[in-house]
């Protein structure tokens, strides 16, 4: 049961090149000579590569339905995460290369979500945003001001490395953006 571009919805999946891709956004466009078309960002389920794409109205895409699984990640083991589903509490090993450059942010009992479709993980969804601690960075002095738009690495207790402003100090607690490893703002323990 194919669905044309009218039915097109943020968080749609699809088959599209005989992989599963979903919509991160899209936008109807009418221009005043030519037929209308559908401008899009998607992203590959199984990679996360993004890519823009225009389809013509009324263009048909195939749908997928994908099951959203729970799962808690607990810790890790060499290259792997061990993530346990959360209705059946089964362990799983997941190379850490499947959950991408996200996985560097994972604390224990973080929530993940593994997308699964006709009986495969096409991957797995980190939240957007973690609070984590600083667990090494260089101390900040008098004078050093984050108007000035300068920053400095700080290790935060999953290990990633992210650039922080220079009144940040060890034992902070931050939000991070995982998906560009941007510092958001210092948060209250």
């Amino acid at each position: 049961m194919a669905v044309d571009t009218s039915d097109f919805r943020n968080g749609m999946h699809f088959y599209m090149d005989g992989d599963v891709w979903t919509i991160i956004e899209f936008q109807h466009v009418k221009p005043g000579k030519g037929g209308a078309f559908v401008r899009t960002r998607l992203r590959k389920v199984k990679t996360g590569q993004v890519v823009e794409k225009t389809f013509r109205s009324g263009e048909r895409v195939e749908p997928v339905f994908v099951e959203k699984i729970k799962m808690q990640f607990l810790y890790r083991q060499g290259s792997e995460a061990i993530l346990m589903d959360l209705d059946s509490y089964e362990q799983l090993p997941v190379p850490s290369s499947q959950l991408g450059e996200q996985a560097d942010f994972l604390k224990d009992d973080t929530e993940v979500v593994a997308l699964n479709a006709n009986g495969e993980v096409l991957g797995y969804e980190l939240p957007n945003f973690v609070e984590l601690e600083v667990a090494e960075t260089d101390p900040g002095f008098k004078g050093d001001t984050v108007s000035g738009g300068s920053t400095k690495p700080a290790k935060l207790e999953s290990g990633a490395t992210i650039q922080v402003p220079f009144h940040i100090n060890i034992g902070d607690m931050v939000k991070v953006d995982t998906r560009s490893r941007a510092y958001l703002e210092r948060v209250k323990k």
